[in-house]
């Protein structure tokens, strides 16, 4: 009998600007899958919704302000780690407050979403960007 995996949820967000660009970080040397581009967000912590810890995430990396009611979930992925399993949630937001800047000095990119096709991603974040694109597509 195989042993219950122990699922580690995170959030993510596609910030979309004005042109319509979504916003990818580089994850940090240091860092498991140094190097890779994925969408800002991070762990949910205990006693979190998804929703507050994209809200709180956003704000530690990023610097910015975003409500709850402006994030819409849009697509999930779900994959295999060594010790746990994943269970990445993505979520759209268009509005937000401040200005988007690394207080960690990373490396931060605003693409198209057929561009972000060309980077290299973790595992779970590819399949999220051609839901996504399909999204952005069906409500353009």
């Amino acid at each position: 009998m195989e042993k219950n995996p122990t699922y580690l949820f995170v959030t993510a967000a596609a910030l979309i600007d004005k042109n319509g660009r979504v916003l990818l970080q580089k994850r940090p040397e240091g860092k498991p899958m140094a190097g890779l581009w994925e969408f800002p967000g991070g762990k949910v912590e205990a006693g979190e919704t998804p929703e507050a810890a994209l809200v709180r995430e956003l704000k530690e990396e990023l610097g910015i302000n975003v409500q709850e009611p402006d994030i819409a979930p849009v697509a999930f992925a779900s994959e295999a780690l060594e010790e746990q399993h994943l269970v990445l949630l993505l979520y759209i937001c268009r509005k937000w407050a401040g200005h988007v800047e690394s207080p960690e000095s990373l490396d931060l990119l605003w693409l198209s979403v057929d561009a972000i096709h060309d980077l290299p991603m973790p595992p779970a974040d590819g399949p999220l960007v051609d839901m996504l694109s399909s999204v952005l597509r069906d409500s353009a």
